[in-house]
């Protein structure tokens, strides 16, 4: 993991969404995303990878990003601080049949 394959500096949430729904494609399947203090990582098998830099997991923001790529995380602990560099998540959750209906 040297170099991104392409890179997109923060400015607003729809402007990051639309960076990763063009540059997706050219990943393989996801694997991970790693989250630091100022930027945000999606790695796929391959390790291969492209960063939103300005961007942490100290960010509001960084919540939606994380939900697009159906990243495996607590929306209510991603903020806490850490002492490692950074923040590690698997991607790919599955939800069960029916998990968003109300019985």
């Amino acid at each position: 993991m040297l170099t991104p394959l392409a890179t997109h500096d923060f400015s607003d949430l729809n402007a990051a969404i639309e960076f990763i729904k063009r540059t997706r494609w050219e990943l393989r399947e996801l694997w991970m995303v790693r989250v630091w203090k100022d930027r945000y990582q999606l790695i796929d098998v391959n390790k291969d990878y492209f960063e939103i830099r300005v961007l942490g997991y100290p960010d509001a923001d960084i919540v939606p990003l994380l939900r697009m790529v159906n990243a495996a995380f607590d929306p209510a602990t991603i903020h806490d601080p850490t002492e490692v560099e950074y923040k590690e998540f698997l991607t790919g959750r599955r939800f069960p049949w029916a998990h968003d209906r109300v019985m």
